[in-house]
């Protein structure tokens, strides 16, 4: 009976997450105006706002114009009191793992977002950890877990910042060969960003959950997700080529998370 309760409760953060998801990256208020359609601006009834069967019930269409409810809206809510279940289910019922859902459903907005506007906003990215560093289960825990952030922090923002340097060098060699007398005093090659910095966040909160060892694991494990996508979109044109990697990084960080123990051991057998 709790879990339906908690599987309930999810369903009603994953209808507000939608109304995250669209006011943020438009910097708008959460809270007002109310719930209205997008198309026409009507208020919503409050029945029009109940998680997946007032979508089901309007056939997918505005109450009001008629106008098409993106099926996103109902998956969203769906995957928000799926993720709130499983981390209950697995952490038991605790203050901790209240913070840890809402953790992986910050993420599932980000991920959205990442993925609809090629954009983070830092108020969720930081958010995240906020939140990923408050579900330590102890004082003694959560300087652990702050400590390993920093530490993927800091060496991710090295790593990004060699990268950068070492691509965009190889960009200007390149923008050499084309230089003439006239354009020689002009810039004619881009600054070539190997990581973003948002990424960097997203890799400390990965950190601050699962400790160095496994989130080495959860990023390779990321970057196998992404690459059959990058191969897609290899030959693409450079505006259409460009891969949201946080979703990658937060599948990878929900896999691990939820096979911890069993990756763990073969880890452990494979260096032994």
């Amino acid at each position: 009976m709790i879990f339906i309760l908690i599987f309930i409760f999810g369903l009603l953060l994953g209808s507000f997450l939608n109304v995250v998801i669209i006011r943020i990256p438009k910097e708008q208020s959460i809270a007002f105006p109310p719930s209205h359609c997008t198309s026409c601006n009507a208020t919503l009834k409050w029945y029009h706002n109940i998680p997946v069967f007032s979508w089901l019930f309007l056939r997918g269409k505005c109450a009001f114009c008629k106008s098409k409810i993106s099926m996103i809206y109902p998956i969203i809510e769906i995957l928000s009191a799926a993720l709130f279940t499983i981390v209950f289910y697995t952490s038991g019922l605790s203050l901790s793992s209240f913070f840890l859902a809402s953790m992986f459903l910050i993420l599932l907005a980000l991920s959205v977002i990442d993925f609809k506007y090629k954009m983070v906003p830092d108020s969720l990215n930081l958010l995240a950890l906020v939140l990923a560093l408050a579900a330590s289960q102890s004082f003694s825990l959560l300087i652990t877990n702050f400590k390993n952030a920093l530490i993927f922090a800091g060496g991710f923002t090295l790593l990004r910042f060699a990268l950068s340097y070492l691509l965009t060098s190889s960009a200007k060699i390149k923008a050499k060969k084309r230089w003439t007398t006239w354009n020689k005093n002009y810039h004619t090659y881009p600054y070539v960003e190997a990581l973003g910095e948002a990424d960097i966040i997203v890799v400390s909160t990965i950190a601050a959950v699962l400790g160095v060892g496994l989130t080495l694991f959860a990023i390779f494990l990321s970057a196998v997700l992404a690459l059959p996508v990058m191969l897609f979109f290899i030959n693409k044109p450079v505006q259409d080529n460009k891969i949201p990697f946080i979703p990658f990084l937060a599948t990878a960080l929900l896999i691990t998370y939820l096979f911890h123990l069993p990756i763990y051991h073969y880890l452990v057998g494979l260096y032994a």
